[in-house]
């Protein structure tokens, strides 16, 4: 039978598998476009950019999130019982205190973020604080240092890096071959074969993209089983964080602070337009959160030993 052990181990195989095929991908539809312009800066200069931009982001999304979110830092003084729970859950972890924050909005969930260990906030609505009991308030909290302490923040910025990269390569090869932006082909021997690459990589500018996304929303939603079963290892309760689940994503008051920017965060995806219907493949690719009742059928089926 299915243990947390193994589905943690299975879900951190197939990320890195997924992970794999990326920097494949990306490797391929640079060398495609780059060829097809006939110029290896292009690839070079896409590289860079979206490596300085998501650099920056990584250092300073904490805030950025934060400051979109409108969530306040609590102390130990203020919010006394939350901060001994996370105390305690960090402290079997091994990981250092994160800070708390807390936004002020009665749908019930929460998120982490931060670059590392050292540098990781845990944010709570006050209604996830409200409408759970203190087991299942637990294992939110355990699937959220579990995302510390799996390095899902770092794991989540080298994706974005990778999706940057790619839609700025599709972007820019778009709009260069439209307006005629294209060395010389006087050195490039069959001009059948280089019409090939021309048309693959104009297919390859609109595809890219999408499959791009794909891989990430894939990856996002591997990282949340991870998580899952990684917190209910923590606290030795599955079923706590599986009744967290059902109330948070049974819940319909809208989460007023989320954005789609920031939706992919939040423990339970705080938009409600696919609960509590049946959830189709295609459907199922787009989606940053794997379907709760994924989630509950994992962590109830599984025993720890």
């Amino acid at each position: 039978m299915a243990t947390l052990y193994t589905n943690s181990d299975s879900n951190e195989r197939k990320t890195w598998l997924l992970m794999s095929g990326f920097f494949v991908f990306i490797i391929l539809v640079g060398y495609v476009f780059s060829y097809a312009m006939n110029d290896q800066g292009i690839l070079i200069f896409a590289v860079i950019f979206s490596s300085i931009m998501s650099f920056a982001s990584y250092w300073w999304s904490d805030k950025i999130v934060l400051a979109m979110s409108s969530a306040k830092e609590v102390t130990h003084e203020n919010a006394r019982e939350l901060y001994h729970l996370v105390e305690n859950l960090c402290i079997t972890a091994g990981l250092p205190l994160p800070r708390i924050y807390i936004i002020d909005d009665t749908a019930p969930n929460a998120f982490a973020t931060g670059r590392d260990s050292e540098h990781a906030v845990i944010v709570f609505t006050s209604g996830i604080l409200q409408k759970l009991e203190k087991a299942e308030l637990e294992g939110v909290i355990a699937h959220e240092l579990s995302h510390i302490g799996n390095r899902d923040i770092l794991l989540a910025t080298i994706v974005t890096v990778l999706v940057g990269v790619i839609v700025l390569l599709a972007d820019w090869f778009r709009r260069w071959s439209f307006f005629g932006h294209r060395k010389s082909d006087s050195d490039r021997g069959d001009g059948r074969i280089a019409l090939i690459i021309t048309v693959v990589a104009i297919i390859f500018s609109i595809l890219a993209p999408i499959f791009a996304y794909l891989m990430q929303f894939a990856i996002s939603r591997k990282r949340e089983f991870l998580a899952d079963s990684s917190g209910a290892l923590l606290t030795r309760y599955p079923d706590g964080l599986a009744r967290a689940l059902e109330k948070i994503s049974a819940d319909t008051e809208p989460l007023e602070a989320a954005n789609r920017a920031t939706a992919h965060l939040y423990i339970v995806t705080p938009f409600k337009e696919n609960e509590g219907k049946k959830i189709g493949f295609f459907t199922k690719m787009f989606m940053t959160h794997p379907p709760v009742s994924e989630r509950i059928a994992a962590l109830r089926g599984m025993e720890i030993k």
